[in-house]
């Protein structure tokens, strides 16, 4: 599909190893890129995609058509993935990708109000649904706005940049993306890097509109309690923080010695629970011919994991 461009394609799909007729799961659809080269590269396959953004699930309808039986299509959170894939009557997958983080098609649209690149309504809504950046922006005390910034945007001016975001809304509201990046840049240092300064606040925003990384905790355990044995789960990150969640489950899945996980206790500490190895045992990075035409590619952090044979 045109403007989109799957990250880390060659690795996903050398990791994942699509085979035969397996089951698996595209927890991010997006533009379709992995969904279509998993299904090209295991015809027997089927595939259940999901995405929470309505406009990917319509996007998909053709590809969906052309891939009939073996590509569904589900609107929903992957965070919620077994809810949905249980009312379809599945019960385990032979493996599970996901590619977090924004699309390039939200990126890409400047209604959709994700990037300050192009000028835009103040939204940052995955589903269209529920409080807007706008909301947080213009409502949030100062104290709460500036936790926002720092946690989820690593922002080390947020504090000066949450307090001339209330002083300003006094007076005006936020409305746009644009207005909002101009301030922003307004009360933070010119970065020797080039990267504007308006990108930490506005990923913050991104993560805390959408809950983005609870819903990463959330799927990954999922993800877990669905595996087969020998089932994989890949998954692709680009912020730091998504990174360290993966990172640290992982770990703790294939490493407990006993003990609880704080993402799944019941999941990842009881007898009967299924094993895991990790399949990296570092993040996996684009190479460099990846990067120069893709330059979104640059911060991609592929990490994965297997299901082991249950003890007997």
């Amino acid at each position: 599909m045109s403007g989109h461009l799957p990250v880390m394609l060659n690795e996903v799909l050398a990791t994942l190893s699509p085979h035969g007729d397996a089951r698996y799961l595209d927890c991010t659809f997006g533009g379709g890129g992995y969904a279509t080269a998993i299904l090209d590269s295991a015809p027997g396959c089927t595939l259940f995609a999901m995405d929470r953004d309505p406009d990917a699930i319509a996007r998909g309808a053709a590809l969906a058509a052309r891939f009939a039986p073996r590509l569904r299509l589900i609107e929903g959170r992957f965070g919620d993935m077994l809810d949905h894939l249980t009312a379809q009557g599945v019960t385990a997958l032979d493996g599970v990708v996901m590619d977090l983080g924004v699309s390039s098609f939200q990126l890409d649209q400047a209604e959709r109000g994700f990037s300050f690149r192009a000028d835009g309504p103040l939204d940052m809504r995955m589903e269209k649904d529920g409080p807007s950046a706008a909301d947080l922006v213009n409502t949030l005390p100062e104290g709460e706005l500036a936790d926002i910034l720092y946690r989820l945007g690593e922002e080390r001016f947020s504090r000066r940049i949450a307090r001339a975001i209330v002083e300003r809304r006094r007076e005006q509201r936020f409305e746009t993306t644009g207005d909002l990046a101009a301030l922003v840049r307004s009360k933070v240092p010119r970065d020797p890097s080039g990267i504007d300064g308006a990108t930490r606040s506005f990923q913050a925003l991104r993560l805390a509109v959408n809950d983005e990384l609870g819903e990463v905790e959330r799927g990954l355990a999922a993800a877990a309690k669905l595996l087969a044995p020998g089932g994989r789960l890949v998954v692709v990150a680009f912020h730091s923080l998504e990174d360290r969640i993966a990172k640290r489950f992982m770990a703790d899945a294939a490493g407990r010695a006993g003990g609880a996980s704080r993402h799944d206790p019941a999941a990842l500490t009881s007898r009967s629970a299924p094993r895991f190895r990790l399949i990296t045992s570092r993040a996996l990075r684009p190479t460099e011919a990846e990067t120069s035409t893709n330059p979104r590619a640059r911060s991609a952090r592929l990490r994965a994991l297997e299901r082991l044979e249950e003890a007997a």
